[in-house]
């Protein structure tokens, strides 16, 4: 379980030397205290005003917090009238199972609608968004391209730039901020855990997300969304945050957040990543799997049909190798899937879902022929510093 109070692991200050830096290592580490970095939802003076006499629409879930409260309960006691409660994936309580449909409904405590973007339809559609003035984003991403929260974010920008209705993104930290990594996705792999041409880890926080999607013009028909981004005060880009609430089910703790970029690799194959277990995205395994580590996945809440369940799952646990963070690589660890499926590739090691997870069919192609992890990491390298350019223009801190 994770701590209330939230820690924040700093990478990366001071390198070892220029080598390191290529390498993507760091020498030495630092907790902050929480006290050093103010979310853009904590900053209400620079937000509460433009709310005044506003019919107020927010995209919330659990992790939409200003200290222990929630958002709309700080909202509502502010005097802000929320006309509508906007959820993602996973619901407005983040306990739905990845995948699972979400109903709309109201809000037991606040008796406030709420619209779900995880259900009949992942936009807003123009009768959701009737008499809402104004919209607040607020959700904690993972920094991670198939995480969907950043594809709920282009299609609220989307329909709130077709309805005129401005955006607000209360910014976040991106707990995966500090590097860039992986293939960047080709158009004939766009989905919903991947809508825009960017790597897997991508090193931007959601609002400046938000501003390259607007800036590049990725919304529908090149339309421009009306968005303000409510800064993080004190954020430092080359961190790993320690979330004080799990943004989904399944990623209960800083480490399964660390390694979540690598692990979600296997979604799209016949290996298990430790659903239905204490330690899902810690942990990998299949009962033909050679490796150190025995699990058996069983239905639980948030993981209620895993894959492999009732069955024992033997692999590797990623745990001590999350805890060594400061010798790792800041990069995706390819070398595990490859090892993974060398040992399974007789058994339809992957399904559809990897071209969509890795956003590029080579990926697939390159494991299936053996291609080195080295050659495949440089076959990205030209896309990569394609993207950081781009991104280059969107960064705020």
């Amino acid at each position: 379980m994770m701590h209330v109070k939230m820690r924040i692991i700093a990478l990366g200050l001071f390198l070892w030397m220029a080598g390191c830096e290529a390498q993507g290592q760091n020498k030495e580490l630092q907790f902050i205290d929480t006290e050093h970095y103010v979310s853009g939802a904590m900053r209400m003076e620079l937000y509460l005003p433009q709310l005044e006499g506003k019919n107020v629409g927010v995209v919330a879930n659990q992790t939409s917090l200003i200290g222990n409260t929630h958002l709309v309960d700080t909202l509502l006691s502010r005097g802000v009238h929320l006309s509508r409660i906007f959820t993602p994936e996973h619901g407005f309580r983040g306990t739905a199972d990845a995948g699972a449909k979400v109903n709309s409904g109201k809000d037991e405590k606040t008796g406030i609608e709420i619209a779900s973007l995880y259900g009949k339809t992942k936009k807003p559609t123009p009768e959701m968004l009737r008499g809402i003035d104004v919209m607040l984003f607020d959700l904690q991403d993972v920094g991670v391209r198939f995480y969907t929260y950043i594809s709920t974010l282009a299609y609220v920008m989307e329909a709130c730039a077709e309805n005129h209705i401005p955006v607000m993104v209360l910014d976040r930290p991106n707990p995966n901020g500090f590097y860039v990594d992986g293939p960047v996705l080709k158009t004939e792999n766009k989905s919903f855990v991947g809508m825009h041409p960017v790597p897997v880890v991508y090193g931007m926080t959601i609002g400046e997300y938000g501003k390259m999607v607007n800036g590049e013009g990725w919304l529908k028909d090149g339309i421009v969304c009306d968005l303000t981004v409510i800064p993080i005060n004190n954020y430092q880009r080359q961190a790993i945050y320690e979330l004080p609430v799990r943004p989904s089910p399944n990623l209960p703790n800083w480490e399964a957040v660390y390694l979540y970029p690598t692990l979600c690799f296997f979604e799209g194959s016949i290996v298990s990543v430790g659903r239905g277990t204490e330690t899902p995205f810690q942990v990998f395994g299949h009962p033909d799997l050679r490796g150190s580590h025995t699990f058996t996945p069983q239905s639980t809440s948030g993981a209620s049909k895993p894959l492999l369940e009732g069955k024992r799952c033997r692999g590797e646990s990623l745990v001590e190798y999350a805890h060594n963070y400061a010798a790792n690589p800041n990069q995706l660890h390819l070398e595990w899937i490859v090892e993974a499926y060398q040992q399974l590739k007789d058994k339809s090691f992957f399904t559809n879902y990897f071209r969509l997870l890795s956003g590029d069919n080579q990926l697939q192609d390159d494991i299936v022929n053996g291609k080195s992890v080295e050659a495949i990491r440089a076959s990205w390298e030209d896309d990569l510093e394609t993207f950081k350019a781009i991104r280059a223009k969107y960064l705020l801190y």
